[in-house]
């Protein structure tokens, strides 16, 4: 390392996708010579020194009477809450909404101590965060942070853009004020409390019922601008667009020689490492699959020794998906972000099975721009599928607006470009702001 290196701290939502995003841009960084450190959960210990950076690990609660069974939280949740993702958007931001954001106000508060000691003991140039929450330590570092907004850009409220979390139309605002009134009267106490919280921890007050606060210095989106919502309002100048964040740390992915030359296109199916342990839907799905002409690679995920596959299937519980996505005709997704963003990446369209937060919103924009197909999760009937499936492969025109948008992201990489961003505020400390 020479005198410029700096040390750049990624703190992301201890899940999957917001790890994975921060991992492909930390590779940027620790390849060009800088000390990347990431903060993660005890659950996450030994991912990230497998890829070569440092670790510091943390918790969100107190440490469980018994040992963790690796995957045991995503099963729990699934028994205990997949009932409330067959309800209405609206009916379930009192019952699912609300105590999801109350869990995660409560590992804020909790992590709060051990955090400033870590970024005492790091001694950061530059602190990166990939969350739905604020969490105070990350302001009161005294240093400039950075927040990655890897979430539908509905999370950046607009009077033109739909409710977050709502997966309601663009085009039809006639539900949206129901739905904003119902926000409120289920989240305003919630907000004022962990608002309190902030200005008491040193931090500034919330903004209105929001939940993060935007950084003075740096925010990074990260959607296709092909999907992304019209604003009646700008973002702030700090605000910068990444397109798609695809990470190039994972394995090769090669398809076994008999699969490979047999005949059909090739589709992927994933729910995500929480959507996958509905062993119920994943089966539904894997039935209906196998009645297709076409072949499909399936992620089984934590439950995966439950899934029975169809003879025109491969699958593991966890695949190198930006290795796989490339191979692919179609991929049928639970419309996570990561999963969106890298099939734009990569060209490729999707039929997507929304199950809770903003996957309704990614669900219903990928949709309404045409790039897809959106189906209901609990309620699609095995035709409807089928012929969605049938549908979106032989759609020549769509075929040719993928490739256009694949050759724009893969001329301009966001882990690239988030690295360049990052590392020129670490080096000046002044705000980024996009070009007038």
């Amino acid at each position: 390392m020479d005198g410029d290196a700096k040390t750049v701290v990624f703190f992301p939502e201890g899940a999957y996708g917001p790890t994975n995003n921060c991992v492909g841009i930390g590779d940027v960084l620790r390849r060009r010579g800088h000390r990347v450190v990431f903060v993660v959960e005890e659950s996450f210990a030994g991912r990230l020194t497998a890829h070569g950076f440092e670790e510091r690990l943390m918790r969100l609660g107190p440490p469980p009477a018994e040992p963790e069974v690796p995957g045991q939280f995503w099963k729990d949740f699934i028994r205990d809450t997949a009932p409330e993702f067959r309800r209405p958007t609206i009916e379930q931001l009192g019952s699912f909404i609300a105590p999801t954001w109350e869990a995660l106000l409560d590992g804020a508060r909790y992590v709060e101590p051990r955090l400033r000691e870590i970024f005492r003991e790091v001694g950061a140039d530059v602190i990166v965060e990939d969350n739905v929450c604020s969490f105070a330590a990350v302001m009161t570092a005294g240093v400039p942070w950075v927040r990655i907004m890897s979430c539908n850009p509905a999370e950046m409220k607009d009077p033109s853009v739909p409710p977050t979390f709502s997966g309601y139309p663009a085009l039809d605002p006639a539900g949206w004020p129901a739905f904003r009134a119902e926000y409120e009267r289920t989240h305003r106490s919630l907000w004022s409390g962990f608002s309190d919280f902030m200005v008491e921890q040193g931090a500034p007050p919330l903004p209105d019922l929001e939940f993060i606060h935007e950084s003075p210095y740096l925010n990074l989106s990260l959607y296709p601008r092909e999907v992304d919502y019209p604003r009646a309002h700008a973002l702030a100048p700090t605000w910068h667009r990444l397109d798609s964040c695809v990470r190039a740390t994972d394995g090769a992915f090669e398809l076994p020689a008999g699969f490979a030359t047999a005949p059909g296109k090739l589709l992927y199916l994933s729910l995500g490492s929480l959507g996958s342990a509905d062993v119920g839907l994943m089966q539904r799905l894997v039935e209906v699959l196998g009645h297709s002409r076409h072949r499909v690679i399936v992620s089984k995920g934590p439950q995966h020794e439950l899934i029975s596959l169809a003879p025109n299937m491969i699958g593991e519980e966890f695949l190198p998906q930006p290795a796989i996505l490339p191979q692919v005709d179609l991929a049928i997704t639970h419309g996570g972000n990561n999963t969106v963003t890298e099939c734009f990446r990569f060209g490729k369209p999707m039929i997507v099975l929304p199950l809770f937060w903003d996957q309704y919103d990614n669900a219903q924009r990928v949709d309404e721009t045409g790039f897809g197909v959106r189906l209901g999760t609990y309620t699609f009937t095995d035709a409807e599928l089928l012929d969605a499936i049938e549908q979106l492969l032989a759609d020549d025109d769509l075929a040719s607006r993928l490739r256009a948008v694949r050759q724009r992201l893969e001329a301009d990489p966001g882990t690239t470009r988030a690295a360049d961003l990052i590392e020129r505020l670490a080096r000046t400390g002044e705000p980024v702001l996009t070009a007038s």
